[in-house]
């Protein structure tokens, strides 16, 4: 069955706000849409954070993540990259590996697309690489707030383990 995107969305937003009950947070939908993000996460220390929820498909070892929306417009389709001003964090379902993964802003900001890697890189790299465990959302046992004036996940470690 091929799905639209408009359906992806919503089962990607459903697994997400899922992961993050699951994993202890309050999770928030805005009465309104038409905003950059579809969830607010409340976080230790009371702070809230808004996040965009995408679906990413698995390719050759690593979770796509596209960090912007696309719509079609006039001049054919329009791309636009999300900013820490809009959103505070990108997170993903992938039904590949049945996961969720959360994204802070503060690490992903100004890139159109992130990979975060399920498999080691075929030529052993592994600086400046992404890998999904990471960033998985349900293992992480808390998100909270760093002192650098963005948002950013934190929580055991090592961030797979569940407290």
């Amino acid at each position: 069955m091929t799905m639209s995107t408009n359906q992806k969305g919503a089962i990607a937003e459903t697994a997400i706000a899922l992961a993050a009950l699951e994993a202890g947070l309050e999770v928030y939908r805005p009465i309104a849409e038409g905003r950059r993000f579809d969830l607010i996460f409340a976080l230790a220390g009371g702070t809230v954070s808004r996040v965009q929820c995408k679906w990413a498909n698995l390719t050759r070892g690593a979770v796509v993540v596209r960090v912007r929306s696309c719509r079609r417009a006039a001049e054919g389709m329009r791309t636009r990259v999300y900013t820490a001003e809009e959103v505070d964090a990108i997170a993903v379902y992938c039904p590949a590996t049945r996961g969720c993964y959360h994204l802070p802003m503060a690490e992903i900001a100004g890139r159109r697309v992130v990979h975060l890697r399920t498999e080691p890189a075929r030529n052993g790299q592994r600086k400046r690489l992404h890998f999904a465990e990471q960033y998985r959302l349900g293992a992480i046992a808390q998100l909270g707030e760093r002192l650098a004036g963005s948002q950013k996940v934190a929580g055991s470690s090592p961030a797979s383990s569940i407290a």
